[in-house]
């Protein structure tokens, strides 16, 4: 029996009406040697507008029915990628994600997945059909439609191919694979054949839109060989390959991810006692705001600084959070938008010293001040201020020489 591989296609290799008959091509290509899955986006731009829509009666729309609106997107995608490959002979049939019980929580906007029944994809696929699923959807167990949240068809694709045991996950977009860094940054930035899952995991959460982190993090949980490649032109792409799946030795480096609309908030004069940490953190965990860069300072007389980094997005309700803890006193709420993040990522790290003198050389002789910085064993993060972060970007791709 043929092997099973799932391709996902993004936005805008849907995005219009020619483009979905050049999907149409890849997939009847594929499909001559392999079972195919296939998971779509919304057509590019389809799911801005249906934001702007669900904004036209005020900025904060039901959450329940605004997941309900922007999760129509897909279903069109699927069902024209369906007609498209009907039309050339190749069968097909359009589900979507409610149709293959594709159960998640009942977090609107920020839904997980729990679940998925593949016993109707499996049977489409025994009945000589190839079932064109929507992502960035999902179901609750009341039967709410929820939303993955942005790059979610993502997740999608890699939890389907989890789920039926796929070869491979394809993940198509308009890139044509992987690189050092974002190349409208660094023109010169170069194309990985191959990236491991766990720098892929850092390169994902600190800004690189290549493939949704949660993806990378099913794929990794679940041995889900990965490859991203370009639906536009043909090229093998970039593999993101398993812990024992690449014996080469790796790259001191291997990229660098850097993220934008970041803000740095610091409780100034927080009163030190245990547990304030957890007083502090834990009640943005509760409203689902993820905390990244975490910096506490030496206590003096009794108090000390607060810093953490936060998405632009969760500044209002990150603030209103801190407004109205109960047994946190400090002695002013200090908000700045005006930083980005820039990360170092590669598991050479872990074997080579001098790759934080290097960067922080880099960013000096760049007169590029640094406000903070975390550290695990294949990233160094760098906070600083928003406006030096392509000359950043630029002199630590130079100083680690990832061009070559």
């Amino acid at each position: 029996m043929a092997e099973i591989i799932v391709q996902k296609f993004g936005g805008t290799s849907v995005g219009s009406v020619e483009r979905i008959a050049e999907v149409a091509k890849i997939v009847e290509k594929s499909a001559q040697e392999n079972n195919i899955i296939v998971v779509v986006s919304a057509m590019s731009g389809e799911t801005n507008r249906l934001i702007g829509l669900a904004k036209s009666f005020g900025e904060n729309p039901n959450k329940r029915e605004f997941d309900a609106l922007v999760s129509t997107g897909e279903k069109v995608s699927a069902s024209l990628l369906a007609i498209a490959l009907n039309q050339i002979g190749i069968k097909a049939k359009s589900f979507s994600a409610a149709q293959i019980s594709m159960k998640t929580t009942n977090n609107f906007s920020k839904a997980k997945i729990l679940d998925i029944d593949d016993k109707k994809i499996l049977d489409t696929l025994a009945d000589g059909y190839i079932p064109i699923i929507t992502g960035f959807q999902g179901i609750t167990e009341t039967g709410d439609v929820t939303t993955l949240g942005r790059g979610g068809s993502d997740t999608t694709a890699v939890a389907i191919a989890a789920s039926v045991k796929a070869k491979q996950c394809d993940i198509y977009t308009d890139v044509d694979g992987i690189y050092t860094t974002d190349p409208r940054m660094v023109p010169n930035a170069k194309k990985l054949d191959a990236i491991s899952m766990e720098e892929m995991l850092e390169m994902a959460g600190k800004g690189a839109k290549v493939i949704q982190i949660r993806a990378v993090e099913f794929a990794n949980k679940f041995n889900v060989p990965v490859r991203v490649l370009s639906s536009f032109e043909q090229g093998n792409g970039t593999l993101i390959y398993l812990k024992d799946d690449n014996n080469m030795e790796n790259a001191l480096v291997s990229g660098i991810a850097f993220q934008k609309d970041q803000v740095k908030i610091t409780l100034h004069g927080v009163t030190d006692t245990p547990g304030i940490a957890y007083q502090i953190l834990g009640p943005l965990s509760d409203e689902n705001i993820e905390v990244d860069v975490i910096v506490q300072n030496v206590s003096v007389n009794g108090k000390t600084d607060f810093t953490f980094t936060v998405s632009e997005e969760d500044k209002s309700n990150a603030e209103a959070v801190l407004q109205n803890l109960k047994d946190v006193t400090y002695d002013d709420l200090i908000i700045d938008s005006d930083v980005a993040k820039v990360s170092l990522v590669g598991v050479g790290m872990r074997t080579h010293a001098g790759v934080a003198s290097t960067a922080f050389k880099s960013l000096s002789d760049n007169e590029i001040n640094i406000q903070m910085i975390s550290t695990s064993e294949i990233k160094i993060t760098i906070v600083i201020k928003e406006g030096a972060l392509e000359s950043a970007v630029k002199a630590l791709h130079s100083a680690f020489e990832l061009e070559k």
